[in-house]
């Protein structure tokens, strides 16, 4: 770690390289080239001409997607610099990069967290239609603010910008700075809950779909600015840093490509509107897109090869950074007209039904046996993970068989199975029906809490990335120091603990259903999205700390792990009977509303749901009890055999050790 005089001096020396306009001159070619990107596009849709009623003016018409641009690309430098500092750029023994990038993240931040409240205001008064000069705006924007949805998301990442500007300023370790990497990327994902992509008929692939949109952006963005604010700073370590830059370049492009046509085929709806103005503005993003493709190749073909071998030259990567720089930020200035803009195919209209109007969904109808199987409503989030999760598991296993390695086809197996099982719960019946009957929901959840954990705890992740992915010898942080980092922190060994973890299982299970979170989850996308992240990540925990195989804290004896198992299902098993039991009505405002037609009481369903609840627990214990008592039985298996192969080598010594000891004690009591 540098001294507090390396930093000093570091940081000096790094501000007369760059100067002071330098650390901030990539960000301000990128929202050059927004500022033109908007006017263009502003001109071809029409998103800021004037409107019939309610006009707030052309200084808000024109400042929201100006200010937009501007908001997300300071976001991506922000998050860029913390990233490099915390997860790709090298630090020497006389340097301090990784502080001179958390500063100039700060400056970045500060910018970032001005246009985000500036963006608040702005958008208040184009909802209300309100100019910035009406004396009413501020006692409006008060009383309305938190209120409006839009207004609201907004403001939360106003505030994440604010707070990672001030703690920027102040940290000078690595974890600070990839937490603060993190709120900033929380900022920016929950911006998909506004714009189009919340009022689309597929609102909840559309915002998916926008927020991984929006995280490939920031990153591929930000790690690029950061890269030529430190250029000159990276010295002779500007190569590799540029080389694992680009790896995350590649998966960004993947992303948003992905995402990108996703979007752009929602909000288009045929090919044909590809001649409309909206369709000429996604056209020109997608020739962006494509354009950083190649530019993206480019970088990792050949500049980062010459950097290699010759790190002193970094001529070549400065010019094309530059031109890649640009077309971003080009790229982000007609995302924010598009986000302004009217789209070919509407917002949703008012939901023709109560039920599509609580879900989000159409009417399933009654359901059939045969149902549970054949029934499918994909979603492309959870399908996508399960996916990325398979693909990178096969992955690992192939490069340790290259490589003469063994890995056991039963841990693959199983790890397969239990991303099928939770893609079944989530895209299947469970995951359709689960919305209107509390029964179907309850099956949803014991097989994303309680069986998709035990077939993917088995599956040792941990371990196979451990095995498979590379250390890094300058002591970066990549995916595996990073992966050690979790498993032994001082987090981890809280949550870990078994009490703990089963506490946690049960009680925030307890906590879920007898409070309002339930009714959320029914009714909102992002509730829903944290229901099942809260299912499987507990569940995970739980499972893990009571026959996990991955490495992490110590483990408890067996015999422990199998009282706080069967206290814990005990207390599962009295939940189950409470809702079997119970005359009062979960969530009773969305059940009564719902009111199926062909549904049965809600009542009587809550009661069937706590008879699946007391009944599907009862099998995952047993085999959980059954592994704990045979990795029990095979630890003391293998400690006999060790102290046999010892006594072998010894002679037996120990227990020589021990009868000289009691011959001792017999002597002494004769005397």
């Amino acid at each position: 770690m540098p001294t507090r005089e390396d930093t000093a001096i570091g940081t000096r020396s790094s501000a007369a390289r760059h100067g002071p306009a330098g650390p901030y001159g990539a960000l301000g070619l990128a929202v050059a080239a927004g500022l033109v990107a908007v006017v263009v596009a502003a001109l071809i849709t029409g998103a800021v001409a004037p409107l019939d009623l309610g006009d707030p003016g052309p200084l808000v018409r024109w400042g929201v997607p100006v200010v937009s641009t501007i908001s997300t690309l300071a976001a991506s430098a922000t998050v860029g610099l913390l990233g490099l500092a915390a997860f790709l750029m090298p630090e020497r023994s006389r340097t301090s990069r990784r502080v001179t990038a958390t500063r100039y993240a700060a400056g970045a931040a500060t910018i970032w967290a001005i246009a985000a409240l500036l963006e608040v205001v702005l958008a208040f008064a184009d909802l209300a239609g309100t100019p910035l000069t009406s004396p009413e705006l501020l006692d409006q924007l008060v009383s309305f603010v938190w209120t409006l949805e839009t207004t609201r998301v907004l403001l939360i990442s106003a505030l994440v910008a604010v707070v990672v500007a001030a703690c920027a300023r102040l940290a000078t370790r690595r974890a600070p700075m990839a937490w603060l990497a993190v709120f900033t990327l929380f900022a920016v994902v929950i911006l998909a809950l506004t714009g189009h992509a919340a009022g689309s008929a597929s609102h909840e692939d559309a915002v998916n779909a926008l927020a991984i949109h929006l995280l490939g952006v920031v990153v591929w963005t930000g790690g690029l600015i950061g890269l030529i604010v430190m250029r000159r700073g990276l010295g002779s370590d500007l190569g590799p840093t540029v080389t694992r830059y680009s790896t995350v370049a590649a998966w960004c492009f993947a992303a948003v490509t992905v995402t990108g046509l996703q979007q752009a085929w929602i909000r288009l709806g045929s090919f044909d509107a590809i001649t409309t103005s909206y369709g000429a503005v996604v056209a020109m993003k997608t020739v962006a897109i494509i354009a950083l493709g190649v530019l993206g190749w480019l970088h990792r073909r050949t500049i980062a090869t010459r950097l290699t071998a010759n790190p002193s030259d970094g001529s070549a990567f400065a010019r094309l950074a530059v031109v890649e720089i640009a077309v971003m930020g080009a790229a982000t200035g007609l995302a924010s007209v598009l986000a302004r803009s009217i789209p070919p195919v509407p917002d949703a209209p008012p939901a023709p039904s109560r039920i599509l109007e609580l879900t989000g969904y159409p009417d399933p109808g009654p359901m059939a046996s045969g149902d549970w199987f054949t029934a499918w409503r994909i979603d492309w989030l959870f399908l996508a993970v399960a996916a990325l999760a398979v693909g990178l598991y096969l992955a690992g296993v192939v490069r340790l068989r290259r490589r003469g390695d063994a890995w056991p086809v039963l841990r693959t197996v199983c790890w397969v199975l239990g991303w099928a099982l939770f893609v079944w719960a989530t895209c299947g019946a469970p995951g359709i029906w689960g919305r209107v009957l509390f029964s179907v929901h309850m099956v949803m959840h014991m097989a994303v809490a309680m069986i998709v954990p035990l077939l993917l705890v088995p599956g040792a992740p941990v371990t196979l990335a451990l095995r498979t992915l590379k250390a890094r010898p300058d002591k970066t942080w990549g995916p595996r120091e990073v992966l050690l980092q979790v498993v032994h922190s001082r987090a981890m060994k809280v949550l870990a603990n078994p009490v703990v973890a089963a506490c946690f299982f049960f009680f925030s299970l307890a906590a879920f259903y007898w409070t309002g979170l339930f009714e959320l989850s029914l009714t909102t996308h992002t509730g829903h999205l944290l229901m099942i992240a809260h299912f499987l990540l507990t569940g995970y925990l739980f499972t893990w700390v009571l026959i996990g195989i991955d490495p992490g804290v110590p483990r408890w004896n067996p015999l422990m792990l199998l009282v706080i198992l069967f206290a814990t299902i005990s207390f599962h098993a009295f939940f189950g009977v409470a809702l079997t039991g119970s005359d009062t009505l979960l969530a009773p405002d969305f059940f009564t509303q719902l009111n199926l037609p062909w549904g049965p009481d809600p009542l009587a369903d809550q009661q069937r749901a706590g008879e699946i609840a007391w009944g599907v627990g009862e099998a995952p214990t047993l085999v959980l009890a059954v592994i704990v008592a045979v990795q029990w039985f095979r630890r003391d298996e293998a400690q006999a055999r060790r102290l046999d192969r010892q006594a072998d080598r010894d002679g037996d010594a120990q227990l020589r050790a021990y009868n000289e000891h009691l011959a001792q004690l017999r002597e002494e009591t004769e005397r």
